[in-house]
């Protein structure tokens, strides 16, 4: 629920206090910071590999994916655009 005075963002629909509650619970446990690590070891192997940029929106997505085993091998990484990567339909439960 928003805090009386607080205005969503337009792009996450969260307000303020949301988004820091969501930074300092989810996204701060040694699952998520392992994780998170994972995929910046990966966009550095590809930039290393001159397949990706900074700023060129291109996403490096993972074919198996590392919650189901997959590694950072480099024949497991695939260069994707932010659209294709991020907008995947996920199974409900």
């Amino acid at each position: 629920m928003a805090a009386k005075g607080e205005k969503r963002s337009p792009t996450s629909h969260r307000t303020p206090s949301q988004i820091k509650a969501h930074g300092r619970g989810y996204q701060a446990t040694k699952k998520q910071k392992v994780n998170r690590a994972k995929r910046n070891t990966a966009r550095a192997t590809m930039e290393s590999a001159g397949r990706v940029h900074k700023g060129d929106g291109k996403d490096v997505a993972h074919k198996k994916s590392l919650m189901k085993g997959g590694t950072n091998a480099r024949k497991n990484l695939a260069v994707q655009s932010r659209k294709k990567n991020r907008g995947h339909a996920r199974k409900k439960a």
